[in-house]
Order: C-alpha cells, then structure tokens, then sequence
C-alpha cells in the first residue's frame, strides 16, 4: 500500500459492508480507485533487495538461483534490480529455492539497516525529482561502505525536505485551495466514508437526536481512551494539542477564546480517527484540516437528525440555516457549512456558501451551483473581491444585524437568492451566506423578500472600476497607504504542521508529562 493511503485511512466500517473488506478513506480520497490498485501492486525494489539478500546469505550466484527455478540468470538480475515483475508461479519458485514462504518474501521488512539504506536509495533515485535532475543513478555494490550509502540517502532526505519547505509559497497554497475546492465540488460537498464513522461515534455514546452534549463528547473521548486535561499555558499557535504517547488531550480553560470548545476537542479526537500523520504537502495539510472539520461537524450536527430536520422544514417551505444554527446549539457558519454537506446529496438543492470579510474579500467559498465566484489565474477564489452588489457585501450596510439578510441578484450565470448574517470575529468582521438558484428558493423562508440587485461582473465598469466622474476629479491626485498584511508577502509558515511552533508544543509536552 502506498504512503498516501496508509496516511489517510480511517478506523471503523466504511460504507460498503464490512464482511466486503471495504476500506473506509475519509474526505480528500480523490485518487482513491489509484490507491485500490496500489494495495495489490508488488514493491519490485523492496522485492528485488530482499530476493538478492536472501541470496547472498546462502552462498548462491544468479547462475545457481537460476537453475533452482528454471530461468535465466539475466532475468533474476532484472527482478533483484526492482525493474521486472515477476508471475506469481516465479514468486512461488522463488520462495522455495530460498527456503522461505511467498508471503515472508513478499511482505518481509528489510532484513538489517544497510539494505533498507539501498532501498531507499533506489527509490530517491527513481523518483520524477530526481530523474529531472539528469544525474546518474549510484548502483552500491557490496564494496560500497555503509556510510556511503548513509551521506547519499540524507542527502535525498535533505532536499526533499527543502523542496517541501518551499512549496508552500502563497500561490502553491492558492493551488491547493483550488484543487480542494474542486474535489469538493466533485462531491457535492458530502462525504459518505465520514459520515459513516460519525454513525460509529454517535452510537458509542447512544446518541439518539438533538445536539451532542458536553457530556457525550467526554463519553466519546473516553470511549477512544483519551483523558481531557485544561491548561492555562496551552501553546499560543493551537487550538489543542494532543499527546498521543500518554493519550492525553489539552485544551485551553472552557470558557475562553473564540471556539466553540466543543469543536475543538471534535477536531482533535477526528485527526486521530482519521489516522492522519504528519502532511508531507500544504494540499495534504489542507485536505486534512477539512476532513477533521467535516467529521466533527457531522457529530455536532449528525446526518440523521439534521436531515429529518430539513426535510420537515421543506415541507413547510422553510428552510433557514439560522433554525440549523438554534436547533443544534452550533455557531451559524458551522450550521452553513452543514447545510452544504447534506442540501445537493439529501434535499437537491444546488447551492453555494461564502465567507467574506466586511473589506469585501472572499476568505471562505464553496459553490457546486454555477455561481461565477471571482478567480484569479490559478482559479483560487480565496483572496479576490467579492462584487459590492452580491448579497455577501449588501449585508453590511442593513441596519437589522438581528434577522438574517435576503436579497435576489441577477448576475451572468443566473438569478441567485442568497441569506447572508455578519458575525465578529478575532479577524474582524464577516458576513456568512447560503444561496441557492432561483428556482430553489421556494423552499427557504425569506424567500418573498423585495430585496433586488444586479451585478455585471467581471465587467470591471461593474463595480472594480471608480465611477467616471469620480476618476476625473481625483485620478492622479490621490496616494493612499494599503493595509495590507506583510504576512501577504511571505511565505506559508514553514513546519511540519504551519502555522505551529513545534517547539514550543514540545516543551509544553515535557512540561505536562512530568505531572
């Protein structure tokens, strides 16, 4: 199985029946009918190196191998060099001559440190990086001193190391929001593999409708075999952090900062049944962070009573995510976000979130309706401007901040009704908003709202461009200072997990073991 896969594989059932032996991969999969494939391929290097070991150690030549299962020793060369497959009848000849099963030949680990140092040479060198570099390969023969080999594959380490330091520039984050975005979108937002272990979750705790408790969160933890402890020196740069050598999880002092503590302790809890590992990509950092936030959404706010809820409100034609938010104790953009989950897959109803900054940039999107989101040449959405006349701006300036804000906008691809609400946050302030095409707007409450607006972007004389009269008077007359962030300059964060002093969490480790 490739590293990938054995990154993202979860615990528990999956959505298939577990007597198929359906592996269950949460969200971000996309490579997943790869990846099947992947679980039955031979790994020719490993294979060839334990083949040439097993060998050697009994004093054969290629000649001598040969003649034990019938082939040329030109052919057993190329299977000790990882570039031929064997047949399985080969496989079984093999493993006979050297006195071992087909299984231990197959699924062996290296037999001593210098042939895994080999082995990993081989792939480093087989590697696409590698091969642009136009660099010969170096074969090591027995002669080659281990210490050699050692240099050589640190050498490797280091630079894939320093390639994954740079990757996540602001333009590869950028590409990796897109590509998420995508796949996303691909599934209309729901994610059945995660949905099926929130099922497994909540049943652990006998969960049986309404909002999950403080209480059955702690149940749930306790039922993973964590202990919940609160700190008041929680590292600066976490939410919570997790030692999973004492299976203990810290938490800030409830009651503090701007999380639902709830959420917190969920996310933390689903990285570790999501089985996830330190992401060796800012996409698989991402896709990550998404997969967790889905999983403890989808306890927060389970598939089953959610959708009962929805479909009630259907029926009465009134659909509001603000009665999500109410009905699940949960903070409106969590309750959005569910919305998107569960509105194409269970009620069929197209739809398209944002969050946006009250400066008008676009920090949050997600869309599967054909609503035409600003993009930049990357196809990033994240980071452009969102048009002044879309329901998602039009919200800042209704002095009604109580009841949720309803507009219809004509734009290129079509009429939207859109709901929007503004919340404050520790980066400002935000308007989240849930729209739908047209003809769907018949099953949402405000759906009779006067409110009205036409938006002609991407023309730029829509609203980028400064009204005529305006450029006339003041064009070359004015030099403001931008606001802008230098953090918008730089770099992602570097570090296994960005964003995150590893220090730090590790002296906040050593300091909490001792207790």
């Amino acid at each position: 199985m490739t590293n990938l896969s054995r990154r993202t594989a979860a615990p528990g059932p999956a959505a298939e029946p577990a007597a198929e032996g359906a592996a269950h991969r949460p969200w971000g999969a996309a490579e997943a009918a790869e990846l099947a494939a992947d679980d039955i391929t031979v790994d020719l290097i490993s294979l060839g190196k334990q083949i040439r070991h097993l060998r050697k150690q009994r004093d054969m030549s290629l000649d001598d191998l040969g003649a034990a299962v019938g082939s040329a020793a030109s052919q057993l060369s190329l299977i000790e060099n990882g570039k031929k497959e064997p047949k399985l009848s080969m496989l079984r000849a093999l493993a006979r001559a050297l006195g071992v099963s087909s299984d231990e030949l197959l699924g062996a680990e290296p037999p001593n440190r210098r042939v895994a140092l080999e082995i990993e040479l081989e792939r480093a060198q087989r590697s696409t990086q590698y091969q642009a570099l136009g660099l010969p390969n170096v074969k090591p023969s027995g002669r080659t001193p281990t210490e050699i080999l050692e240099a050589l594959v640190g050498l490797h380490r280091e630079v894939e190391r320093q390639v994954n330091l740079h990757t996540a520039t602001p333009e590869e984050a950028r590409r990796a929001n897109t590509e998420l975005r995508r796949r996303m979108r691909d599934k209309d937002n729901y994610f059945g593999d995660i949905e099926a272990e929130a099922r497994t979750l909540l049943g652990s705790v006998d969960y049986s409708g309404g909002p999950l408790s403080q209480h059955q969160i702690a149940d749930l933890a306790a039922y993973l075999r964590f202990t919940l402890h609160h700190v008041d020196d929680l590292p600066h740069s976490t939410r919570s952090v997790t030692d999973l050598k004492h299976r203990r999880i810290y938490l800030t002092q409830v009651g503090t900062g701007s999380h639902d503590p709830r959420t917190v302790l969920l996310q933390a809890l689903a990285s570790h049944v999501l089985q996830h590992e330190v992401p060796r990509t800012y996409l698989e950092f991402l896709g990550q962070r998404v997969a967790t936030n889905y999983l403890a959404a989808a306890l927060l706010i389970p598939e089953s009573s959610a959708v009962a809820f929805l479909r009630q409100s259907m029926k009465g034609k009134e659909v509001a995510v603000e009665d999500l938010r109410d009905n699940f104790a949960v903070s409106y953009e969590a309750a959005a976000h569910r919305f998107t989950n569960l509105a194409t897959h269970h009620l069929g109803i197209r739809t398209h979130f944002q969050k946006v900054h009250k400066s008008g940039i676009i920090f949050k999107a997600y869309e599967n309706d054909d609503v035409a989101f600003p993009a930049d040449p990357t196809g990033a959405i994240e980071g452009q401007p969102i048009c002044r006349f879309w329901t998602s701006r039009q919200v800042f300036d209704v002095p009604d901040k109580f009841n949720a804000f309803n507009q219809y906008t004509d734009t290129a691809t079509g009429t939207y009704w859109c709901t929007a609400r503004t919340e404050r946050s520790a980066d400002g302030l935000f308007s989240l908003s849930i729209g739908v095409p047209y003809e769907s707007a018949k099953w949402f409450r405000g759906k009779e709202t006067k409110a009205r607006s036409v938006s002609k972007c991407p023309d730029p004389d829509c609203c980028r461009n400064p009204p005529r009269a305006l450029a006339d008077a003041w064009a070359g007359q004015v030099w403001p200072t931008a606001r802008a962030a230098s953090s918008q300059l730089a770099a992602m964060p570097l570090g296994s997990f960005p964003g995150v002093d590893e220090t730090e969490v590790y002296q906040f480790l050593e300091r909490h073991s001792k207790r």
